[in-house]
Order: C-alpha cells, then structure tokens, then sequence
C-alpha cells in the first residue's frame, strides 16, 4: 500500500480521519495555553474524542479519536474556550512557530501575536499549506532545525532581522516593521512562483529582491534541549513520544501557571522549579525515547502499515549510543521526521523497510525485517549490510 498525500493538515475547522476517529489540531495564541485552556481541552478530548493527544512539531496539538457526530460539541468547546479561529482559512495562515523560551518584556510573543493577527486577517494571501513562519527572538535561537520558511530571528550582532529559509543571511530590522516585512517576503515568494517551500524555491535559483535580503548573520543555533529546569520560566516536561493522555494534561494544567508548546513535542511548565513526578513523562535528559521519533503507526493511523510506539519502546531498551537519532514510520511518509535521520524504519506490510542517512520515502538499504526481530536485537539498526 502506498501513503496517501493528502495536501493539507488537519486543524479545528476542518478534522482529518484517522485509523482512530477523527483528527483536530490546535494552534494555541502564542504558542501558549493558560491553565484553565490547558485543563479545558483536557476535558473535552476525554469527553468528545479517545483521550488521546499528540504533540506536533509545530508547536501545536492533537486531539485523536473525535467520531463524527463529537465533532460539533468539540468545536463549541474549544470556541468557548477562545481557542479557535472564526474559519479555516485564517485557522491556515495562522501558521506561527514562537520560541517557547520568550521571556517576558524581550517582545518575542508580542511579535508573534501581531504577526498571528496579520496573516489570519489577510485573506488573499493563499500560501502553500505546510509554508510557515518563526518567531526565534527569545534569548537564544532554537528554531534553527524547525521547520519554517520565514523567520524573525535574533541576530548575532544584536536587533532582529527578517532571512528567508535556505539563505544563510537576512535584512536586518526593527521590531515595529517586523510584521510588515514578514509579509512582503511572504507575498514575494507568491508573486515569484512560488509553489511548496521557501528553501526549495530559493534552491532553484530565485534570487531574494534587494529589499528583502540583507547581510546579517542570525546568531548561533542551538541544539534541541532535553527535559529539565528553563531558567526563570519553569521546566521542560516530555510526554513519551510526544503523546499524552487527557489526565497527564489536565496533572499538568494544575502545576503551573499555563503551558507553552515546543517543536521537540515536549511542553514548558510556566512558574514551577522541580520536575513533575507525573506517569507518561519522560524525566532523564540521557533517556533513549528522546532519541526516537515514531509516528501513530498502525491501528490508529489509517495509512500505517506497521505498528511502531511498541517497536519503539522495545527498541530504547537497547538502542545503540552511536545512534542520536531513530525514526520508526508506519509507512512511507514519515510525519513524525520528514527530514533525513541517520536510521529511519518505514513500515511495509507488517514489516520495516531499513534507510540510513534518508527519509521514510528514499529506497531502503534493507527490506522485509520483522519487529520481532528488531526488537529483540536493536543493534540491527547498526550492523553492516
């Protein structure tokens, strides 16, 4: 069977059918839920869908297991809470990843609201679907390895600059034109020919127009963090697998005061210093589910051809140290990492097909292994061919 690319994600308006009901995604205001919000969905994914929630890596979450006739009570739910937009069209283009280390008074979430704001009003900006925008002005860039096509970014010598993804440098710029330029560079990328992404648009040798490059180096990247105390914020938690159960949502709505959501599907814990004691988080920084990235898998994806959540926890168990990163893909597609990984397992029929250094769609190196042979001998994913 092969994946079905479907050209759009699932959101609050319009759900996609899964092997387990239907899905609605959520994009929170800045990133962020107050607790109230937080405890909010929590009731409503118990009540109207399977309790499940998956964090994407976008910064936004998922609600699985909605049958058909929930999802108008759902929708009625979130609308109370003010966690939806009027429609699906500005749903879309509210496509905004902020960093979740903003600290208050830096203007990060500020931007990123007022930029939310603009693109969700402008209707005749018909950007691609996945295309989408970062906020990376907090203290330090994190988004580096996050998907977006434009990005707002401290820059290394100090102030904003606005750089479009694939160009190693961009225009620097104050924070009051910020949200216009964002724009224009989102309307240029359409008026050029835009069709998918930034990167590939540029890579094929559309040049920047004078007044939307620059020079300016953004400052250094760092790498994804690990689960454990943020500086004067609170404290990083990682559901396995970036999944959670409506209770281990709703525990986590009562510790703080709100949640902010991280591309590494892990959540911010506002105002607490001491690391949750709650079933369903992964609390080492050093813990191998971290190096795992694993999509829904079979039953509850329509589209997976494998299971994958019990590979995967079999295959922590023993996963090799040489080994940074796994991604374990119910089928081709590979949603849970579309980039490259040093070893990607891609389910086929019952089995998974083996791809070093690519993705879930690249031709394998090995085919037809058996899960209960990966699990039982994970350094497979490391042996010669």
């Amino acid at each position: 069977m092969s994946a079905v690319v479907r050209g759009w994600c699932p959101g609050a308006h319009r759900p996609m059918a899964s092997g387990d009901g239907l899905i609605l995604r959520l994009r929170p205001r800045g990133g962020r839920l107050s607790a109230r919000e937080a405890a909010g969905i929590a009731a409503l994914a118990a009540r109207h869908g399977n309790g499940v929630i998956d964090l994407s890596a976008r910064a936004g979450l998922q609600i699985r297991g909605v049958a058909p006739e929930g999802h108008a009570p759902l929708l009625a739910g979130l609308a109370a809470l003010g966690l939806i937009d009027a429609d699906a069209g500005a749903e879309a283009r509210r496509n905004v990843t902020l960093t979740p280390f903003w600290r208050k008074g830096d203007g990060s979430l500020e931007l990123a609201l007022a930029l939310e704001d603009a693109l969700a009003a402008d209707r005749s900006l018909a950007l691609p679907v996945k295309f989408g925008f970062a906020v990376d002005t907090g203290p330090r860039r994190v988004l580096g390895q996050t998907a977006a096509d434009i990005r707002l970014e401290r820059a290394a010598a100090g102030g904003l600059l606005l750089r479009a993804d694939g160009a190693a440098t961009g225009r620097a710029l104050r924070p009051e034109t910020a949200v216009a330029a964002a724009g224009a560079l989102a309307r240029w990328f359409l008026a050029s020919g835009g069709e998918k992404r930034m990167a590939a648009h540029l890579a094929a040798g559309v040049p920047l127009p004078p007044e939307l490059a620059g020079d300016a180096a953004p400052a250094p990247a760092d790498p994804a963090p690990a689960p454990g105390p943020v500086a004067g914020t609170g404290w990083l938690v990682a559901p396995e697998f970036g999944r959670l159960d409506a209770s281990l949502l709703a525990d986590l709505a009562r510790l703080g005061h709100g949640l902010r959501l991280t591309p590494w599907r892990m959540l911010l814990v506002e105002g607490i210093g001491i690391a949750p004691r709650l079933t369903g988080l992964v609390e080492a920084a050093d813990d191998p589910r971290l190096r795992i990235h694993v999509c829904p898998g079979a039953p509850d994806c329509a589209q997976a051809e494998a299971e994958t959540r019990g590979l995967a926890r079999a295959l922590a168990a023993g996963l090799p140290a040489a080994l940074p990163l796994v991604h374990v893909s119910g089928c081709a597609k590979g949603c849970a990492h579309p980039g490259p990984a040093p070893v990607t397992l891609a389910g086929r029929a019952g089995r998974f097909d083996l791809v070093r250094g690519g993705r879930a769609s690249d031709p394998p190196d090995r085919t037809g292994l058996r899960p209960g042979d990966l699990a039982a001998r994970p350094d497979i994913l490391t042996e010669p061919d």
